[in-house]
């Protein structure tokens, strides 16, 4: 479904990504770990065209995306959930979720897609009206999950949902993720979390100082020595 071949990103003169190759196959969970400053939020937000690579191709369903715009990525059904939430604080949990539909025309399509929404994140529905920035940390990821959802997509870009959030929220935000991909929409999950993301993703690669240095079956790298002295605590 995605592909990345030969993918490199600069910041000025410094070299973010270099020349990283990852494939996201439809109806799996692939995630990205590695430390902090690795790379992993640089390569999602060059997928989601709010970054250009300087080389490389990025091709979805077969299309090369690199350097598109945005807004052009999120109408060909890649959304994403950014790092920090980045919800409309001032605006009502409503009002941030009709915002993730902007693309869209299909009025009926759109209040469907709401009450799914609702059904899924009952905490959002009783809290619908609610102006978005007085929510607690866990809701206001649910909302950004909730809000990307809302443009229908087939692959959704997910930047470190765990941040933040005390571990009984982690688990149920991780199990939502789960079951989001289980009723049809591919997942690239990047994640600080190693533990976590290992043990939901099919798929991972391990990303130091914008290169991948291992690639595999997620349960074959949660087994890897090397990634559980670096990123599982031993």
């Amino acid at each position: 479904m995605l592909k990345l071949d030969n993918i490199s990103v600069y910041y000025g003169a410094i070299h973010a990504l270099k020349g990283i190759s990852v494939e996201v196959k439809e109806g799996e969970i692939v995630t990205l770990i590695g430390a902090n400053g690795a790379g992993k939020s640089t390569t999602l937000r060059t997928i989601s065209g709010l970054l250009k690579p300087r080389a490389g191709q990025i091709l979805f369903e077969g299309k090369n995306i690199a350097g598109l715009p945005a807004q052009d990525i999120v109408k060909m059904g890649i959304s994403q959930v950014p790092e920090g939430r980045r919800i409309f604080a001032n605006m009502t949990v409503l009002e941030n979720l009709e915002l993730g539909a902007y693309t869209r025309k299909d009025s009926a399509g759109i209040a469907a897609d709401l009450e799914k929404v609702f059904a899924r994140f009952p905490r959002l529905a009783e809290r619908r009206s609610q102006i978005a920035g007085t929510l607690s940390g866990g809701e206001q990821q649910m909302l950004a999950i909730g809000r990307a959802l809302m443009s229908r997509p087939r692959l959704l870009l997910l930047d470190e949902p765990s941040m933040g959030l005390a571990p009984l929220l982690v688990k149920e935000i991780f199990a939502i993720i789960k079951e989001i991909n289980a009723s049809g929409t591919t997942i690239l999950l990047v994640e600080q979390n190693a533990h976590m993301a290992l043990s939901i993703a099919h798929q991972a690669y391990v990303l130091e100082t914008g290169r991948i240095t291992l690639a595999g079956k997620a349960a074959d790298l949660a087994q890897s020595e090397a990634v559980r002295k670096a990123y599982l605590g031993g």
